[in-house]
């Protein structure tokens, strides 16, 4: 297919043969082809060194606007071996990941799902359900606020079923969640199913990578290091995802959480590379115990592949570099509340490695299949 002068980065974008109406590779020899629009960032490079050791997939292309046939090395120094180049457009594919600022997916997907090739967007453009939540925490109106009822959440631990489901969808699209929310989410969850949360403070702290890799005089080495900042005072963006997502916990449980809206929300920049904590203050709707805290965590992540239940306080170092998320939940006997902390690497259980597990379920392959690297360290 030509590209037409001044089209988008999602001209040329095919669907393989091999889609229809079962996503799963029709044999074991068969690889899911890949390609990633955006993969000049931080969450970019991540799906490329993660895929490229994905035993299910090929990547066949990545995408840029105004990049012909550059090599990804000359843009990501560490990725160079895999011989991957950005171009203008992608090959016939079966999936695409867009890892791309806000605003810049919702124009892109609507093409690019309707032909049948899986979306799973990296950015927030499919994460919110409410229309009217775009112009408020994003500032633009969603072009195609018709698809936002059908676009899934990408946090598996809470939508598995829907994940799977899309499987046979005709369209498939998964809005991947951000780095705060999912570790919030999957801090205080077990509280929401519970009627726990009477009143909710997070306080969470994450390292420069979440800002992305755009130059900013805020992120110079000479303004982050050895300082800690509080930003998005008065409402940080990723609130909106996470009221939303508390929201249709306690209604799915038929529970009342008066704490969970609006949420009161403060986010630090640590002069760190990679990780984000998320420390989550609740003052429960009634009386509980750390016997029944501990029932509800356990049960509540019995079997889950990367969400681990630790008997002491986190630290991101425990997490960097994995898919991982450690989440902890103690009762402050003093005070009468509950600190329920939840730690990840922002890049990884944050980002890419999230939507390749969501990206598993679609396809319906094992969910842990790429994504089994232990954590870095030291």
């Amino acid at each position: 297919m030509p590209r037409r002068a001044g089209a988008p980065v999602s001209a040329g974008i095919e669907p393989s043969a091999a889609i229809a109406t079962d996503r799963r590779p029709a044999s074991a020899d068969r690889r899911v082809r890949v390609g990633i629009i955006g993969a000049t960032g931080y969450a970019g490079a991540e799906l490329i060194r993660l895929l490229g050791r994905h035993p299910n997939v090929d990547v066949v292309g990545l995408q840029g606007r105004d990049r012909h046939d550059l090599p990804i090395g000359e843009i990501h120094a560490h990725l160079g071996g895999t011989g991957l180049a950005v171009d203008t457009e992608l090959p016939p594919v079966d999936a695409v990941f867009l890892a791309l600022p806000h605003g810049a997916a919702a124009n892109l997907v609507p093409a690019i799902a309707a032909v049948g090739t899986a979306v799973i967007d990296l950015g927030p453009d499919f994460r919110l359900r409410a229309a009217g939540d775009y112009p408020r925490w994003y500032g633009f109106d969603h072009p195609r606020a018709d698809l936002l009822g059908d676009a899934v959440y990408g946090l598996p631990e809470l939508h598995r079923p829907e994940l799977a489901a899309l499987r046979h969808a005709p369209q498939a699209i998964v809005g991947a969640p951000g780095c705060y929310p999912t570790a919030t989410l999957l801090a205080l969850a077990p509280l929401a199913r519970a009627g726990l949360i009477g009143d909710l403070v997070v306080d969470a702290k994450s390292g420069v990578s979440g800002a992305g890799r755009e130059a900013k005089p805020e992120l110079m080495f000479g303004e982050v290091n050895e300082s800690v900042k509080a930003y998005g005072i008065g409402g940080h963006r990723h609130v909106a995802e996470i009221e939303q997502e508390l929201a249709a916990i306690s209604a799915a449980t038929k529970a009342s959480n008066p704490g969970i809206g609006p949420v009161d929300f403060l986010p630090h920049l640590i002069p760190m590379t990679r990780g984000i904590l998320s420390a989550c203050h609740v003052r429960p709707k009634r009386p509980t115990s750390q016997a029944e805290l501990d029932d509800l965590y356990a049960s509540a992540y019995a079997g889950e592949p990367f969400v681990i239940v630790t008997p002491t306080a986190p630290a991101t170092k425990h997490v960097l570099g994995s898919n991982d998320a450690r989440v902890f939940v103690r009762l402050d006997e003093r005070t009468g509340r509950i600190l329920a902390i939840g730690v990840i690497d922002n890049l990884v259980k944050g980002a890419a490695g999230q939507a390749i597990q969501a990206f598993n379920l679609v396809h319906g392959l094992p969910e842990t299949a790429g994504l089994e690297q232990l954590p870095l360290a030291p």
